[in-house]
């Protein structure tokens, strides 16, 4: 019995009775729209920005790897000592380093090296069209941490929207509500109180 009491309390906004007031029936329409854009449209956009992430990752890593060759090259510059990493990621410098051309001449310039190569190590660099070192194109690795980065962060601006938007709603509902009481008890508490009486 209590149960059922419950569930019928609970529902009562859903169901008509003179309880229930249009502010009730939008309150509660509103809620079901906020649960379907919470669970479909937030991760309907994450998905659809990760998508369009990854296809604008994949060309720039591709129009980098156009662009760019990698050569095989010796470090000719001194690298620094490498500091203590807190942060665990692998850190480069820029030194000289000189490679051969094709037609057997040596070039010399500087590209970023992975901290502790030492002087007379040889390293593989990338260079632009100019023979300038450079860092290399995303790996696929890359791409996919940044498209789930642009995916997660675009689910959650939207779910973020999605709720600041409905308690901006309940806010300005429940002003609505407030001031249908006031209307409701001034045209009531006069009959109330003669009755009373």
């Amino acid at each position: 019995m209590g149960a059922r009491t419950r569930t019928r309390v609970r529902g009562w906004r859903w169901r008509r009775n003179p309880l229930r007031r249009p502010s009730d029936v939008v309150e509660n329409w509103t809620a079901l729209a906020l649960a379907v854009l919470l669970l479909v449209a937030a991760p309907l956009t994450g998905a659809l920005a990760g998508v369009w992430a990854q296809r604008e990752g994949r060309a720039v890593a591709e129009r980098l790897r156009a662009e760019r060759h990698q050569v095989r090259a010796e470090v000719v510059g001194r690298v620094p000592d490498t500091p203590a990493a807190a942060s665990g990621r692998e850190q480069s410098y820029r030194v000289a380093v000189r490679w051969s051309t094709p037609d057997g001449q040596f070039r010399t310039t500087t590209a970023p090296v992975p901290a502790g190569t030492r002087s007379g190590d040889r390293v593989d660099v990338w260079l632009d069209a100019r023979g300038r070192g450079v860092r290399p194109p995303p790996s696929g690795a890359m791409v996919w941490q940044q498209t789930l980065s642009v995916a997660f962060c675009a689910a959650g601006a939207t779910a973020g929207v999605v709720v600041v938007g409905y308690v901006v709603f309940r806010r300005t509902a429940l002003r609505h509500r407030l001031a249908e009481w006031e209307r409701d008890w001034a045209r009531t508490e006069p009959l109330w109180t003669r009755r009373r009486a």
